[in-house]
């Protein structure tokens, strides 16, 4: 799961594009078949990009079924509307559909070489689902983590005797249109995981940067604060929601003012990123805003639910 950046939602927000690329696949990063786990809006776009542009078989898993036919009728969507635009032939989009397998089942995972979990930003849930991938999975396989702010060394901790081999992959959000992947290496692990993680996000064309284990990493780092201080500048009274996003989009150039991108990316993530930066860095300028808390609580978490800032 993870998050937007402030381009992520700007005009293409709604229209996310699968447009076919070609790649060198396997001859570089030697990845042959790709596990996704969780068949939400990341998991799904992850899959869809490794079998589209990198032409790999992929796996997707969920537990809920509902999940995983909801996440392949959007799959479904997004390929018939590049079939109408003229990017993708239907043979191209039936060759991606085919390569994306889905299950129930994390046994299924015997035969994959690299799995990309994009479950929510729930540290105990992703500790638990490392413990299983590193009994589940074939013992070359790479371990990544879609993560937008939990620790690394954290996580691999406790995929016990395969700390080496977890990584934290972030991918922005939605994953068909945004070219940047942070790559996080944790404290075990080792080069060769790294450089294959790094060939691997290139296949699926994307953009590589490489930050340190550190809270947020660096697109959330930078990014969460300006969200929080506009929501306290909007529950302070200093301005409108409307005149704070005008401001910062005509002001300083940003395709989306700081608001409507907040509730594109779910006020829940953005809480959840902020209690991160907050408990592990103990500084008081990451302490999350009182209205931000009580939107969640209320559940107003932003597009996906039909109301945060604005109403959708």
């Amino acid at each position: 799961m993870a998050f937007a950046l402030a381009r992520a939602a700007s005009s293409r927000a709604s229209h996310w594009s699968v447009k076919s690329f070609h790649s060198s696949s396997t001859s570089l990063h030697g990845v042959k078949h790709v596990g996704v786990l969780g068949a939400g809006q990341m998991g799904l776009g992850i899959a869809l990009v490794a079998a589209n542009v990198s032409k790999l078989p992929v796996l997707l898993l969920d537990t809920n079924e509902a999940q995983l036919n909801k996440g392949m009728k959007f799959m479904d969507s997004l390929l018939k509307k590049d079939i109408a635009k003229g990017r993708l032939t239907e043979a191209q989009a039936e060759e991606t559909r085919s390569r994306v397998k889905t299950t129930q089942n994390m046994a299924d995972f015997s035969n994959v070489d690299f799995v990309i979990e994009a479950v929510s930003e729930n540290p105990a849930l992703k500790a638990t689902l490392f413990r299983d991938l590193a009994q589940a999975t074939p013992k070359h396989a790479i371990l990544a983590s879609n993560t937008s702010s939990i620790s690394i060394t954290k996580i691999a901790a406790a995929a016990k005797g395969r700390e080496e081999q977890v990584i934290g992959m972030h991918f922005m959000n939605p994953v068909p249109v945004m070219k940047l992947v942070e790559i996080i290496p944790g404290l075990a692990t080792s080069n060769e995981v790294l450089r294959t993680t790094k060939d691997l996000a290139v296949a699926m064309g994307k953009t590589c940067t490489v930050s340190q284990d550190v809270p947020g990493f660096v697109a959330n780092r930078l990014l969460m604060p300006y969200i929080n201080e506009a929501i306290i500048a909007y529950e302070t009274g200093i301005a409108t929601k409307e005149d704070i996003d005008t401001t910062m989009k005509l002001g300083t150039n940003m395709p989306m003012g700081p608001l409507t991108l907040a509730d594109f990316i779910g006020l829940d993530t953005c809480l959840a990123i902020m209690k991160v930066l907050h408990e592990q860095l103990g500084d008081t300028k990451y302490r999350p805003s009182v209205l931000l808390n009580k939107m969640v609580d209320a559940g107003w978490v932003g597009k996906k639910s039909g109301r945060g800032f604005y109403v959708y």
